[in-house]
């Protein structure tokens, strides 16, 4: 069974980061494409960043461009989110996603399978 298992939120003050990961199991090797989502109170489900296993190819919000670094770690089956220069605005859930083509996309509906979430709060 698909599991993706995120760790890693937190506080943290404006300007800060924080390195949140996102661990998944029962996918097939480097045939599925692993993005990172969040939702703040009120607001839909948006992309914030993905990566294609198998070539390690990169895709990003505009609001997190030149901030946030989605990585893949092979060994581990771990992807991590680094962000940095942090803004009250990043505050959200945040969602690892996974689905099973190599292609990245943007939309939450097309990704199969989903983590529980881990809380990132920025504050002021």
């Amino acid at each position: 069974q698909v599991q993706l298992v995120e760790s890693g939120g937190g506080l943290v003050q404006a300007g800060g980061s924080l390195r949140p990961s996102c661990a998944a199991s029962g996918l097939p090797f480097n045939m599925y494409t692993v993005g990172w989502f969040r939702q703040a109170p009120g607001k839909e489900r948006e992309f914030v960043a993905g990566v294609a296993w198998l070539g390690g190819t990169t895709d990003y919000a505009d609001s997190v461009k030149g901030r946030f670094t989605i990585s893949r770690d092979n060994v581990k089956n771990t992807v991590h989110l680094q962000m940095n220069s942090l803004k009250p605005e990043d505050t959200a859930v945040y969602y690892c996603a996974a689905r099973l083509t190599r292609a990245i996309t943007t939309s939450p509906q097309a990704y199969d399978y989903w983590g529980q979430g881990t809380q990132v709060t920025v504050s002021s």
